[in-house]
């Protein structure tokens, strides 16, 4: 079944665009079913597997495409089949003004099993090969419009994510020549009998693999490509940003650390403050070029690329407690951060409107969206009670275990975030429902909420960001239970 989930998107993506179907509405029902099935055999398997794994495909030595189900696995792939069907209802409605439908839907629905590969993948050959895959079927969707902008963005992120692929791949040879597999195990699987006077040459390789793998994690100075990426369709960019491209970067970084080179060899060296302090400098400068931002979308891209690096902040403490918190943080942001662009999404599909001073008012008009939109920015802010909050908390509390000086000026680098985040995010909510005095709400005759195809999903998002706040004790300790290898 393994496999067959990975397929199945391939297949349906395929005959979306060549059966006759009757009409839009038929050929809707067949992409959502075919989603939505995909996702309940996910789910399925990652509640009866066996711990087996699948092999597919064996080349020499230890170098095969191999499958299983373990902890990280099944977090990734839960969060990603969970979100996908949702998403996919929302782009039928956001692409009606959009053209080339099917072929959108193609790529789209391709990404899916592609990511799937990715956090199901056995060992780090047959992790590289679907995130490079990721690579080829996204940059489609990038340059969807074919405007100058999105050649040039898709281009961009093309070159981007083919540069950081080949320092990752330097990684993986290292993993081949001296490791015990390639075989993801907690712990990681160096020899350290063939590593030798090597040590320091292996850590370095980590840290270019670090940066290769944080190419598409949009870590500094490699992100620049995300905030330009903003210009395909929303349901798009809400990919790109909250679940598939930048999480599987940042999952890929947490494979590589703990289960590749383990944290045993990386702890308290030069490599762990490296990274951290990639990992911090990458937080404060992507709120604070947020701040500056007045284009919607590209503001919550900066937003992203500094929740991003909250999960490499935690995973490069190389503590259970550290993983626990990139963990959340992953599961957490995904949701936060699809529903605020969603509702960006919304806005520019009822209005045409894109920068943050032409929203003044519309909090009135668009009282569904705007309401969706002020609970993931005060969840993005980390206000108790709700989901951002206790994935910040985790990783401050993590930080303050580990009793590293270089980890807890991390602590500092959070309430900086936590601060910058109120003033870009709430700068939104205030011009929308306080737009002062004078305004002439006559200039926003016509615009009202989208219909429930939009509108569904924003709700269930909203409503799992306050579940996650008020009651997320299970989920913390089941990925607890993964960061000690239970």
């Amino acid at each position: 079944m393994i496999l067959l989930v990975i397929l199945i998107p391939f297949i349906a993506a395929a005959l979306s665009v060549w059966l006759p179907f009757r009409n839009r509405k038929s050929w809707e029902i067949f992409l959502e079913s075919a989603v939505t099935l995909n996702s309940i055999l996910v789910w399925y398997l990652l509640l009866h597997h066996s711990g087996n794994t699948f092999l597919l495909a064996h080349f020499t030595g230890n170098l095969s495409v191999s499958f299983r189900v373990d902890g990280p696995g099944m977090v990734f792939s839960g969060l990603v089949s969970a979100l996908w069907p949702l998403a996919t209802l929302y782009a039928f409605e956001y692409m009606t003004k959009e053209e080339h439908e099917k072929i959108f839907f193609l790529f789209y629905t391709m990404t899916y099993g592609v990511t799937l590969g990715i956090a199901l993948a056995a060992n780090l050959l047959t992790m590289y090969f679907f995130y490079e895959l990721l690579t080829l079927v996204t940059v489609p969707l990038v340059m969807h419009t074919l405007t100058r902008e999105a050649i040039l963005a898709s281009r961009k992120y093309l070159y981007y994510s083919l540069g950081g692929a080949a320092f990752a791949f330097i990684g993986l040879i290292m993993i081949i020549v001296y490791g015990r597999s390639t075989d993801f195990v907690l712990g990681g699987v160096l020899d350290l009998a063939k590593i030798g006077d090597r040590t320091n040459v292996l850590r370095f390789i980590y840290v270019l693999a670090f940066m290769g793998f944080g190419v598409k994690a949009a870590v500094c100075p490699f992100n620049s490509w995300l905030p330009q990426a903003g210009v395909a369709p929303t349901p798009v960019t809400a990919l790109l940003h909250a679940v598939a491209v930048v999480k599987s970067g940042a999952f890929a970084i947490i494979r590589l650390t703990y289960y590749s080179f383990g944290t045993d060899f990386l702890r308290g060296t030069w490599a762990q403050t490296f990274v951290m302090l990639v990992t911090m400098f990458t937080i404060v400068y992507g709120c604070s070029r947020a701040v500056k931002e007045t284009h919607l979308k590209r503001r919550l891209a900066y937003s992203t690329i500094s929740n991003l690096s909250y999960i490499l902040f935690g995973a490069t403490l190389m503590t259970p407690l550290g993983m626990t918190a990139a963990l959340l943080h992953l599961v957490f942001h995904a949701v936060m951060k699809i529903a605020s662009f969603f509702c960006a999404g919304a806005i520019i599909h009822q209005t045409d409107r894109y920068y943050v001073h032409e929203l003044d008012g519309m909090g009135y008009k668009m009282p569904c969206v705007f309401g969706v939109f002020t609970v993931s920015a005060l969840a993005l802010m980390g206000v108790p009670g709700l989901a951002g909050f206790i994935s910040k908390w985790n990783l401050a509390s993590a930080a303050l275990e580990s009793g590293s000086t270089v980890a807890c000026f991390g602590i500092v680098c959070l309430l900086i975030s936590a601060l910058l985040t109120a003033i870009y995010m709430l700068t939104v909510v205030v011009r929308a429902f306080f737009p002062g005095r004078d305004f002439d709400y006559g200039t926003l005759s016509g615009v009202k909420d989208p219909n429930w195809m939009m509108l569904v999903p924003l709700f269930i998002f909203a409503f799992f960001i306050v579940l996650f706040g008020l009651y997320s004790q299970p989920l913390a300790d089941f990925l607890y239970a993964v960061a000690i290898g239970l």
